[in-house]
């Protein structure tokens, strides 16, 4: 007697388990992190930067909690993504809305802004040809730094740090968009591997088909 094949979960059913939950928790905090940063004050500045670390948080124990329950899903596959992208690009865009980005940075952010989109119809055509783009390390890194870079950017202003016996200022804002611009040049690298990846599958895919008609 052949066992049965084991019910793939629904939609629905996917998206009330915890990891995908944690995911949407992702996307609704964001709001709550713009208000905060709405009010301007060093006290919000400081309040939102707690929740936005809160909810950077959710993206690595969503993960763990998927891989560790066997709970990964095809909805959390795409939710997962477009949280962080939703968290990276919606606080850059109202930190640049705030004026509290230089002329280099506005412009940082429009190429990051455009790399999510060129990314995204990339993966869009990859699909339609039946290319499965699995993300890679370099975007991953370019995600956690620009989630770093942001959080010194929250912050903003500058805070008298001790070593021991030795003290100086620490210009978070300074040092957040050093790291917006290290995280740029992370996201123009693995674009670049993203679109390699792209043409070598699609010419793979079609040797194949090549070699089948033969």
């Amino acid at each position: 007697m052949e066992e049965a094949t084991p019910r793939r979960p629904s939609i629905r059913e996917d998206a009330i388990n915890l990891p995908n939950l944690l995911t949407m928790l992702r996307i609704a905090l964001i709001p709550g992190v713009l208000w905060l940063l709405w009010d301007g004050t060093p006290k919000a500045n400081f309040w939102a930067a707690i929740l936005y670390i809160g909810t950077a948080l959710t993206d690595l124990i969503d993960g763990y909690l998927a891989r560790k329950w066997g709970q990964i899903s095809v909805l959390g596959k795409f939710l997962d993504p477009l949280a962080d992208k939703l968290l990276v690009l919606a606080t850059l865009i109202f930190l640049i809305y705030l004026g509290r980005m230089p002329f280099l940075g506005v412009v940082a952010v429009i190429i990051m802004l455009s790399r999510e989109l060129a990314i995204t119809a990339l993966r869009t055509i990859a699909m339609s040809e039946g290319v499965v783009m699995a993300a890679m390390r370099t975007g991953k890194d370019k995600t956690a730094l620009q989630m770093v870079a942001i959080l010194m950017l929250i912050v903003h202003q500058q805070y008298t740090v001790y070593f021991g016996f030795y003290q100086t200022e620490f210009d978070f804002a300074g040092v957040g968009l050093v790291l917006l611009y290290v995280s740029l040049g992370l996201a123009l690298f693995s674009a670049g591997e993203y679109f390699k990846l792209f043409v070598e599958a699609v010419d793979a895919k079609e040797e194949r088909l090549t070699q089948a008609a033969s």
